[in-house]
């Protein structure tokens, strides 16, 4: 899943506005930020496999260090407890630590059997198989970003004309990423954890969008 993670993200701001949105958009990557990073280091292992499913072509063989229900609950606390520590607010981090958590939930729906639930040596994998479906897919992760943009509009206004293009820039190229996947060339074999890095120009976009937009009042009460 990809633009459905990024709709947590912004679903998020209407949640608690107060919270930065650098910090929701890391959460709901932080698996997939420090994933590439550990294939380089030889800890896990991904390869490209046409076919593998209808959406992408990915085979995740091992990444049980930050793909594995458990890690992520320990990813998801260390990340809470580093937000608490850099003055976001209790309620704050523990949104913060949930989004964390919901990557494996979210992949769960959408990938093949291959999440661990512990990080251990032929611990049983598990996946819904959603990306089995391009149609299905498009559905269900759609209706998620379609609603996660709609609550942060009724979160954020901007604050100048550029806020429109930081916004929509990044939810057009996303949207565009996304629809394109099942149809595009798959990524070289050899470069993909370098391919994968490039994953993390979502935290300064996220940044941009933050800085230029401001918390929308609330609508005022009829009488």
């Amino acid at each position: 899943m990809f633009v459905g993670h990024l709709a947590l993200a912004l679903a998020g701001k209407k949640i608690r506005p107060a919270t930065s949105l650098v910090w929701l958009v890391a959460a709901v990557c932080l698996v997939d930020l420090i994933w590439p990073v550990f294939m380089l280091a030889g800890i896990e292992h991904a390869r490209v496999d046409p076919g593998n499913t209808a959406f992408t072509p990915l085979a995740f063989d091992s990444y049980p260090w930050t793909h594995s229900l458990l890690m992520g609950i320990v990813w998801g606390v260390a990340f809470a407890a580093l937000a608490g520590a850099c003055g976001v607010p209790a309620s704050g981090a523990g949104l913060i630590g949930a989004l964390v958590v919901s990557h494996w939930i979210l992949d769960l729906i959408t990938h093949r059997p291959d999440l661990p639930i512990w990080p251990t040596t032929g611990a049983a994998v598990y996946g819904l198989g959603l990306w089995q479906s391009i149609t299905g897919t498009f559905i269900v992760e759609g209706a998620m970003w379609v609603a996660g943009i709609a609550m942060f509009l009724r979160a954020r206004r901007p604050l100048r004309a550029v806020a429109h293009v930081a916004f929509w820039s990044f939810v057009l190229l996303s949207t565009f990423i996304w629809i394109s996947g099942p149809f595009s060339p798959p990524p070289p074999d050899d470069g993909l954890a370098g391919f994968a890095l490039v994953g993390w120009i979502v935290v300064p976009w996220a940044w941009w969008i933050e800085r230029t937009s401001t918390t929308r009042p609330p609508a005022p009460v009829q009488a």
